[in-house]
């Protein structure tokens, strides 16, 4: 990264600019802060190409081809405009190094590890192409490789299918080596011509060299055309793979749909992203860029222009630049502030009447015909922008979180049980027939299912596994990327339909509560049993696992070891329903015990403050912690509806209740509380 030089815009809309990343054929990129902290890449179009009008339109419809694409798989871009007569496309910042980065530092991937980037890179080109787009670029140092897997990036010149090529005589837009033929020779390029691009770039991951070389783009161009690609580096079990991809006519190569069967990672294949070596690479990058976003510096930006770009000099961070149209991402996080905030996040409430609950954010919402008193129905999932819940037939519906309006329904029924969020990419659910499905955050359709899970509800899910307990009483854990089973423990709990197994999963162990009062820890590499207790209570509640502890409710609130299970602290319940499922926040335990909610310390279990405010019939769900606020259900019957508590002072804050009685169930995000009650979602306000 360079300093800023004469010429240079110094801000760019919200973007204040403070070095310059890259620069190709059509742009320069900068790296830009808004006011609130967050980063982005600013691609600007250079000076001499703005007064073109083709030339802009060409530049702007990069970030209208890549908003077109609503995947997970590519980088997403967070504004596009133009500005003094030039135009310009921010884009999400990436951690991990490209493709070509990865195998000049570590050498050829090896083959579970080609077939697991082949997998990640056939489902993104499903989603573009579903989009009606095709690529045009897919090249090595246009994959950048992080923690959650391969990302695509570069949509300089992304065509609707149907378009005909972008050359004119003279230029050479996409890169030499890797353009499909017809795409050399000036062709209509669809599909096809992606999937030759794909077969290039497996065969240089797994041999480590280009197929297609020469000594200047014309005799490159004329192997391509003309040669046959030089696979001799290939593994043999790869070659036969790669090869048909590469195949001079379009119609004679495959298509995703059978490469995807084709593939097949072997179980713990995408792994290669979270251990060993270039696993080591992202998280050393990911490190830098935290550090980077929490320098002290000017007060728009944490880092100092001067230490953000000797970080960058002395390779913090590694910038990918993309020949072409051109294409350079900082290697960072995406859209979200150094404190975590995000911008669809609520503005708390500086004040509230104390005993008076302030107005909702927005609902009551009506959902329709749920049936709230049956403890199938899950509780509200928030995922990035949205709130998900289950609505009639079994079909989730999502509401956007800044204004409760529906955005999307599944065409898929039948889904029930606990929902899980995967990261921010989607949602987790299983049906009657026991298939875990995985749906996209954004529009609800279903982007993988694994049949063979034969799931009766799902546990928890980590960077590698979803596990689930099985309708035979079983714990299994399922591969996220071969959506096959990896393990299957028998029956290390008791477990049931009306009450099934609550579980926590955190570095390595998966803690599973179940019905028979036994808590039993598994290794998630093998599913064998590393520690257990028993008489925890025969209502299976939710452990947290925090910092290397994990915190229990039951008979007694209790931290112990999550290592070896050894007890920290417990202290044994009072009331008869034994303690709430706990919430822990900042070093501090909540829950609800008899007719009291107490806050403790976490290291030790010392008590900090108790309140009386429930029945003795009180809920065992979990309290929700939020910002300065905890909200907890006063009883089970749910007429005195859920009671809102000042962490600060340990004082009742208000109460919020529906003036009938019925099922509440809590979910917390962007300082909003999401409450379930009698058909209802409301979006409440904290402080």
């Amino acid at each position: 990264m360079n300093p800023l030089g004469t010429g240079d815009p110094l801000r760019l809309g919200p973007y204040r600019l403070t070095g310059v990343l890259g620069a190709g054929g059509m742009g320069q990129v900068y790296l830009g802060r808004n006011a609130a902290g967050r980063t982005a890449a600013v691609k600007v179009l250079r000076p001499e190409l703005a007064h073109d009008p083709e030339m802009a339109r060409r530049f702007l419809r990069e970030a209208y081809a890549a908003q077109a694409v609503r995947s997970g798989g590519v980088a997403r871009v967070l504004a596009a405009q133009t500005e003094g007569g030039r135009p310009w496309i921010a884009t999400e910042f990436l951690v991990g190094p490209t493709l070509d980065q990865a195998v000049e530092r570590y050498g050829a991937l090896g083959e579970p590890a080609v077939r697991a980037l082949g997998a990640a890179l056939v489902t993104t080109l499903r989603e573009i192409h579903g989009a009606g787009l095709v690529h045009r670029d897919l090249k090595p140092s246009n994959i950048v490789l992080t923690s959650r897997g391969p990302r695509i990036i570069d949509f300089g010149i992304a065509r609707p299918e149907h378009g005909l090529t972008l050359t004119t005589t003279g230029q050479t837009l996409a890169t030499p080596g890797y353009a499909a033929p017809e795409q050399v020779l000036g062709r209509r390029t669809g599909p096809a011509g992606d999937v030759f691009s794909l077969g290039v770039v497996l065969a240089y991951a797994a041999g480590g060299r280009p197929v297609y070389e020469g000594g200047h783009v014309a005799a490159v161009q004329y192997q391509v055309v003309h040669g046959e690609p030089e696979l001799g580096a290939v593994p043999e079990g790869l070659r036969a793979l790669v090869a048909p991809c590469l195949a001079k006519e379009a119609t004679d190569r495959p298509v995703l749909d059978a490469l995807a069967g084709q593939l097949a990672p072997p179980r713990g294949a995408g792994r290669i992203w979270r251990t060993g070596p270039l696993a080591e690479d992202i998280a050393r990058r990911e490190a830098d860029s935290r550090r980077m976003a929490t320098m002290p510096g000017d007060e728009e930006s944490r880092p100092t222009r001067r230490r953000l770009l000797t970080t960058l000099a002395a390779g913090g961070a590694v910038l990918a630049a993309g020949g072409g149209a051109g294409a350079w991402w900082l290697l960072g996080d995406d859209e979200t502030a150094a404190d975590g905030a995000q911008p669809w996040d609520a503005k708390p409430l500086a004040k509230y009447d104390e005993g008076a609950a302030p107005s909702p954010l927005w609902g009551p919402v009506d959902l329709g015909s749920l049936k709230l008193a049956d403890r199938a129905v899950p509780d509200p999932l928030p995922v990035r922008d949205l709130v998900v819940v289950a609505v009639t037939d079994g079909r989730l519906r999502a509401y956007g979180v800044t204004d409760g309006k529906p955005r999307w329904t599944t065409s898929t029924t039948g889904l029930r049980g606990r929902l899980l969020a995967l990261r921010d990419e989607g949602v987790l659910a299983t049906d009657a027939k026991g298939v875990v499905r995985m749906l996209s955050a954004k529009d609800g359709t279903q982007l993988w299912k694994a049949e063979g899970a034969d799931a009766a509800a799902l546990l928890a899910v980590d960077d590698s596994a979803v596990y689930v307990v099985t309708r035979a009483g079983r714990v299994r854990a399922v591969d996220l990327e071969s959506h096959r089973s990896l393990w299957t423990s028998p029956r290390p709990v008791r477990t049931s339909g009306n009450s099934p197994a609550a579980a926590a999963v955190a570095d390595g162990r998966l803690v599973v509560h179940g019905t028979s009062g036994e808590v039993v820890a598994l290794d998630t590499t093998n599913g064998k049993t590393v520690w257990g207790l028993d008489k925890r209570g025969s209502t299976p509640l939710p452990p947290v696992i925090v910092g290397g502890t994990v915190y229990l409710g039951g008979r007694s609130l209790a931290a112990v070891t999550l290592s070896d299970g050894k007890e920290k602290w417990a202290r044994a319940a009072v009331g008869e329903s034994g303690c709430s499922a706990p919430a822990v926040r900042k070093g501090v335990v909540y829950a609800v015990d008899g007719t009291d909610l107490s806050a403790r310390k976490a290291d030790g279990g010392s008590d900090m403050w108790t309140l009386p405010f429930a029945s003795q019939d009180h809920s065992l769900d979990a309290p929700v912690v939020v910002g300065n606020s905890v909200w907890a259900v006063a009883d089970t019957e749910g007429t005195r509806g859920v009671q809102v508590v000042d962490v600060r002072q340990g004082k009742e804050a208000w109460p919020y209740t529906a003036g009938t009685g019925g099922n509440w169930q809590l979910a917390a995000a962007g300082n909003r509380v999401f409450l379930l009650h009698n058909r209802t979602l409301t979006a409440m306000p904290v402080f």
